[in-house]
């Protein structure tokens, strides 16, 4: 299926979804199994995807040394980008106050049980148990419980053992390499029931949460939506503008995955064809293979931006007064422990509700937001996508690495309307190989060799 015709049957059925959900709620509860289907196909991919593009990136590209600046300036950028995101959560907070007021006498108690519970669970219960975490015991469990920090570190250690045995590991790269390309590959297959996951897991949405939720909720969901807004156009914006993109030619680019990512409001739904798109881009697939499955882990943007506004949130509605001392702390707290949170639904709230719990606050904040989580999740799922997306561009460019000629063929494929484009460019009969052959030459090369 061509991309174009995908994304217009995925924006057809989002629409569909969301008439079936208000119009005919008892058959859109019904559609759930069509995601959880679509999302079981995505979820057996990524294991063999990710340790096969990550083995081959770096075994490929053959600079160990580099390897560990690249893990440094990956993590200093995660550390920038997640604490601007908290900065610009919190001050939302601050100015929109969207627990100020808001009436607490619609919530059941079976709600506060659900956030009493949450709180009790871990996502980890300290920095020094997450770290022993980040290594697996088995990568055959680690594969099936689809830790994808656990698998990247795996594949990184793999990936140094067949640099370190030279020529004889050759064979088995060759082999991995074969399997990176059948798994993208595979990937294409699985993507063509798209619209499917993405029609049942909408229709279920509106099915349970109804249209009326969105004006029930409209101050906390407005805010968080127009932070999350703030921060893509904005801090990101500025990301792209210094490493010389347009952060709208990224956006266009990523628009499957960010409308999948929306839909299903996991991240796992996006990343392989994420990945690579970002290859195609002009990210090299080495940094492509390290960055966003590290991100997942260390740079949720949006789900961090999040946790900063609910915390204000859940603060507000029992109107407690904290001091700076007490807010920096607990936006510290906060900061650390949404390290380490994968990125599937509900997690957040579990941090959220430890969170509160931990410094002795009421959780009928959490209980409240129970109700419209799967409404905010798809947003702040979708920021920590592109998020992730324009780290790998970011940590590229710092390294010098990332392709600007691959970029500018890549975005002419886009620009059809143009009309300084070559005939065939225009037509787009340039695909994905075109690209990956002739990224290292100028643009009169590649018209000399179509013509």
């Amino acid at each position: 299926m061509k991309k174009s015709k995908l994304t217009l049957y995925i924006f057809i059925s989002l629409v569909a979804g969301i008439f079936v959900g208000w119009k005919f709620p008892e058959i859109g509860k019904h559609m759930h199994p069509l995601a959880h289907i679509f999302l079981n196909m995505i979820k057996m991919i990524i294991a063999p995807l990710l340790f096969s593009v990550v083995v081959t990136g770096i075994a490929s590209h053959g600079n160990i040394k580099s390897l560990g600046k690249l893990g440094a300036k990956t993590l200093i950028y995660f550390a920038a980008a997640t604490t601007l995101a908290l900065i610009i959560g919190l001050s939302i907070g601050m100015i929109a106050k969207p627990g100020a007021g808001f009436s607490t006498v619609a919530i059941s108690q079976s709600m506060v049980d659900k956030a009493v519970n949450m709180a009790a669970q871990n996502a980890h219960n300290s920095t020094l148990e997450m770290l022993i975490n980040i290594v697996p015991t088995s990568i055959v469990k680690s594969m099936a419980d689809g830790d994808l920090l656990q698998i990247v570190v795996f594949s990184i250690f793999f990936a140094l053992a067949i640099c370190a045995v030279g020529e004889k590991a050759k064979p088995v790269l060759d082999c991995v390499s074969s399997l990176s390309e059948i798994m993208f590959k595979f990937t294409q297959f699985v993507m063509n029931f798209a619209p499917i996951g993405v029609f049942g897991a909408i229709s279920y949405t509106i099915a349970e949460n109804g249209l009326g939720i969105m004006v029930n909720y409209a101050k906390i969901i407005g805010a968080l939506y127009l932070a999350l807004l703030l921060f893509l156009f904005i801090i990101l914006n500025i990301a792209c503008r210094i490493v010389g993109i347009s952060v709208f030619s990224l956006l266009r680019a990523i628009r499957e995955p960010a409308i999948l990512a929306f839909t299903t409001s996991t991240s796992e739904a996006a990343l392989p064809q994420a990945m690579k798109i970002m290859e195609n881009f002009g990210v090299p697939k080495n940094i492509v293979g390290f960055v966003m499955p590290t991100g997942y882990t260390f740079n949720l943007d949006g789900s961090t931006l999040y946790l900063a506004l609910a915390m204000l949130f859940s603060i507000q509605i029992q109107d407690i007064h904290l001091s700076t001392v007490q807010l920096i702390f607990v936006m510290g707290t906060l900061m650390l422990t949404s390290k380490g949170i994968a990125g599937v639904p509900r997690v957040a709230l579990v941090v959220l509700a430890g969170t509160l719990s931990n410094f002795g606050y009421p959780l009928i904040g959490v209980a409240i937001l129970l109700g419209i989580d799967q409404i905010l999740d798809m947003g702040r799922t979708t920021v920590n996508l592109i998020g992730n997306c324009v780290a790998t561009v970011v940590v590229a460019r710092w390294e010098n690495e990332f392709n600007y000629t691959k970029n500018e063929i890549f975005n002419k494929q886009f620009a059809k309307k143009q009309k300084n484009i070559h005939p065939i460019l225009k037509h787009g009969f340039i695909n994905e190989l075109d690209i990956e052959e002739h990224s290292n030459q100028g643009i009169s090369d590649i018209n000399d060799s179509l013509n």
